[in-house]
């Protein structure tokens, strides 16, 4: 059946077929998953995006991944759902909203009523969802758009609610009044991991304290100054015999005058500072666990706003560093402050905004950890979840075995409400799923909390319920649990551990069964990206300069589960390459096609090339597989790359052109290669798909247009009958003789155009005879010989373990051009004697110069004529005799 060919352009431009492709995928219903009993089912849940602008490298990879995995198993036969998806986001898009308003209409949240600032958060989130999802769609990703979610969708706000509720039931959800990390730019109270640690160059100051009734003092070394208001005690160790007299005196603050006493604590470390400590429940969490266990006073002086407060003037209403430099002046002008030293030591900060946190004494909601890690804990050391690398494991453990319990309380307008509801009359709280207006206790008015809950609260629950839980969906009993979660290392703590305590809790099920993390995305130099840096760089940028496929590649490419992977113009130019590599080869593949459907010929028609190009790409379907299963996924890509762009391009499609091209071929090998050409592009472009979708599905399209997508067809199978061993040895050996006379070629300038004689001596006749050998070696004629033959002189002769080359030196030298080289050094080097000699000759030189310097001259003359003798007499060689020893 003869082929009309599709005709391909001669250059691979993927900005004009990669959004007509990804159209025809979505048209054609290819994304979307079905529950089919007769199939197995693989999910995936995507890592949702923030809606707080556009993705980064980091998202590029992390879909990447999941892109690759769910088309490798599509393609296995398996019922794929990829849930995609977005985050509301709390804190990050409500300081992006907040910070827009204040650019465009300098306007501030609080001159708004909720819902009108709502309603400015809300358009922010479908604009940039927009853009979101055309980036996501721009790379490729083969997301299930039907089952797309929302973290603030109606009912996805049903499930955050509904757990809520059980855990407030179950008593894990209580409000308490705590020491919690402030951020006084966002104003709200913020969860421990979302605190980071940087080290800080500040001072000690070392404080008197004045003992009542004596002129005696302690002294107190602090770094905080600001907060001596609220001191309530100062706070010594028991076994420290230098204060064990003062323990139960009162001292007097300094400055305020108020009385504390002096209490003994077994926390307190004798080493730091003079080992007194002066405590301030209302603004440190050890002062205030310490004042729990001595009963003391919790004195708030710091506001939300991070200004001083309930004082006298003149310190009521500073900043907190105005007000830290206006006490230690005073400190100073009554002779209370002994020395200040400087200090560096790690301070808390916003994750969002970059604030230095506040530890302030607020009521807030918190969810009770201990069982709730417990359970968790135990779910990873019974191996019912594999974390690759299984080194994360570790991390894991540290977090939850030492965790705290969880502030979710925010005090935000974006966000889930938190469904409490206050009696004023009664001043009863109900918790409910449904939105209630009347006190049952009293008939009072409700008021629902103000507060919304912590972004991870709810991303916390995205595994099932994007798939309708709390309701039982078909998507829910089919689809749940999950089988991978890919996501960066940097949110373990954040989101991976919370969604497993979250699903064993709701769902009395794993939320997944493997973890796969992958590392951080950065620049060529190692450097993390950033803003601040300068170093960013836009996936779209590449996308649309180099195409879809080749960023992808480049990300893939040398990765490893957990780790860090670098992104550099090198690499995507390599990728970039590798594409036009493909599109070269499928050009010549579909300009010489004449039938349109593969005919597999027999073993017996098929010459050694044609068997070692199916045993190895038998083996790469065998590895590559495997390797996928493994979630090896850079292992994978780099044997696809090593086999298409060596072993096929560079290799076979070289080698059998000449079998394409000869005027007197026999048609049956005619055919033969041919077949096997479109055979090994067909598997190859199915191995290489869930890698670079895009011009895979296009040669697809174009080569075999009459079959189905590529997206769909069937993942590659390993046969047994393709194994030849002997094939691939016999190749090998080959090809390391290709290489060597090759080389020799390079080094003697010998253009390859150029056709040579050989003489080879081996034992192994048949195999240096075949064709293969003779058309990449670009050889006229080979006389073999029997490997103990005696052998010519003056020839270059390469030595393998099964075979010596024996090459005349009159076939591969341009003796002409030698000789010119040659002669050029000769004329350098008399030009050397002759300044040489003229120094040696000069009267002047001979007498004044020192003795070492003109040794040195003299070596230098005698070097020169050695090689000046060598020069000559290989000239006189080159000349005189046909054949030349190298």
């Amino acid at each position: 059946m003869i082929n009309v060919n599709h005709e391909m352009s001669k250059t691979y431009k993927p900005s004009e077929f990669e959004k007509e492709i990804y159209s025809k995928w979505l048209k054609e219903e290819h994304f979307k998953a079905v529950v089919d009993k007769d199939k197995i089912p693989f999910t995936i849940v995507i890592p949702p995006p923030n809606v707080t602008g556009k993705l980064h490298m980091g998202h590029a990879l992390n879909e990447t991944i999941q892109d690759i995995l769910i088309r490798f198993k599509r393609m296995q036969g398996y019922s794929t759902l990829w849930v995609v998806g977005t985050d509301h986001a709390g804190i990050a898009t409500q300081i992006k909203v907040e910070e827009n308003l204040k650019k465009t209409k300098n306007i501030l949240k609080h001159d708004l009523k909720r819902e009108v600032f709502l309603n400015h958060v809300w358009n922010w989130k479908e604009r940039y969802e927009e853009n979101i999802k055309d980036q996501i769609k721009k790379l490729g990703c083969s997301c299930d758009w039907s089952r797309e979610c929302f973290t603030l969708d109606q009912k996805f706000s049903i499930a955050v609610n509904e757990v809520f509720v059980n855990l407030y039931n179950k008593d894990y959800i209580y409000k308490d009044k705590k020491i919690i990390n402030w951020c006084t730019r966002c104003e709200t109270a913020l969860s421990d991991t979302e605190v980071e640690y940087a080290q800080y160059e500040g001072n000690l100051w070392y404080i008197k304290y004045q003992i009542l009734n004596s002129e005696e003092f302690i002294i107190v070394a602090t770094t905080r100054p600001e907060t001596i208001p609220g001191d309530t005690a100062i706070a010594v160790n028991p076994r420290d015999n230098r204060y064990k007299k003062l323990i139960g005196k009162n001292v007097k603050i300094p400055i305020f005058e108020r009385l504390v006493p002096i209490i003994a604590d077994e926390s307190v470390k004798e080493d730091f500072g003079t080992g007194c400590l002066k405590i301030t429940p209302a603004h440190s969490q050890i002062d205030f666990e310490i004042g729990v266990r001595h009963k003391l006073a919790q004195i708030s002086v710091i506001s939300e706003k991070g200004i001083l407060k309930n004082l006298n003037e003149p310190y009521n209403g500073l900043e907190i560093k105005i007000a830290r430099k206006k006490i230690v002046q005073d400190l100073q002008k009554h002779n209370l402050l002994l020395k200040t030293e400087k200090h560096t030591h790690n301070i808390g900060i916003c994750h969002r905004c970059g604030t230095v946190i506040e530890p302030l004494l607020s009521k807030q909601w918190f969810v009770s950890m201990k069982t709730l890690a417990k359970n968790a804990i135990k779910m990873i050391k019974n191996n019912e979840i594999c974390f690759m690398p299984k080194r994360f494991e570790k991390i894991y453990f540290n977090w939850m075995e030492n965790v705290q319990d969880w502030c979710i309380s925010r005090q935000l307008w974006w966000g889930h409400r938190i469904p409490a509801f206050y009696c004023k009359k009664c001043n009863k709280t109900k918790v409910s799923k449904d939105v209630l207006i009347k006190c049952s206790e009293c008939d009072g008015k409700l008021i629902q909390e103000n507060d919304v809950l912590d972004t991870w609260f709810s991303s916390a629950i995205w595994p099932f319920a994007t798939l309708g839980w709390p309701i039982e969906t078909e998507d829910f009993k089919y689809f749940y649990p999950t089988d991978v979660l890919v996501t960066g290392y940097d949110i373990i703590f954040f989101w991976v551990a919370r969604m497993i305590f979250s699903a064993i809790e709701h769902t009395n099920s794993k939320p997944f069964k493997k973890v796969f993390f992958h590392g951080l995305v950065r620049d060529e130099q190692g450097r993390k990206m950033s803003k601040s840096l300068g170093n960013g760089i836009d996936p779209i940028d590449i996308i649309e300069k180099y195409g879809a496929d080749s960023l992808r590649f480049t990300l893939i490419t040398g990765n490893s589960p957990g780790k860090d992977t670098r992104f550099s113009n090198e690499k995507i130019i390599s990728s970039r390459n590798f594409a036009n590599k493909i599109w070269n080869a499928a050009r010549f593949i579909n300009l010489n096609s004449t039938t349109e459907t593969f005919i597999f010929p027999q073993l017996n028609d098929l010459q050694l090339e044609d068997k070692w190009i199916l045993h190895e790409l038998n083996e790469l379907i065998k590895e590559v597989t495997e390797n996928l299963e493994k979630f090896e996924i850079g292992i994978a890509a780099q044997k696809i790359y090593n086999f298409i762009w060596d072993n096929f391009c560079d290799w076979y499609i070289e080698s059998v052109k000449p079998r394409l091209f000869k005027e007197k071929n026999i048609e049956k090998d005619f055919l033969v290669v041919r077949n096997i050409l479109k055979y090994v592009l067909n598997v190859s472009l199915k191995l290489l798909h869930p890698f670079m979708p895009f011009i895979t599905e296009k040669i697809w399209n174009l080569i075999f247009p009459d079959k189905p997508c590529i997206i769909i067809s069937d993942w590659p199978k390993f046969d047994k009958y393709l194994v030849n061993e002997k094939s691939k040895s016999d190749i090998e050996i080959l090809i390391k003789a290709v290489k060597n006379i090759r080389n020799t070629r390079k080094k003697n300038n010998i253009s390859y155009s150029k056709k040579i004689n050989i003489k080879i001596f081996t034992n192994f006749s048949e195999l240096f005879g075949y064709e293969f050998f003779k058309n990449m070696s670009n050889i006229n004629e080979i006389v073999i010989k029997n490997r103990n033959d005696e052998k010519e002189k003056n020839c270059i002769l390469i030595v393998m373990n099964e075979a010596e080359i024996l090459i005349s030196t009159q076939e591969l030298i341009n003796k002409e051009e030698k000789i010119r080289n040659l002669e050029k050094e000769k004329e350098k080097i008399l030009k050397e004697l002759e300044c040489i000699k003229s120094k040696l000759e000069n009267y002047n030189f001979i007498n004044k110069a020192p003795k070492k310097i003109i040794e040195i001259e003299k070596t230098k003359e005698e070097n020169y004529k050695n090689t000046l003798n060598k020069i000559l007499k290989n000239i006189d060689k080159l000349t005189c005799f046909d054949d030349t020893k190298i």
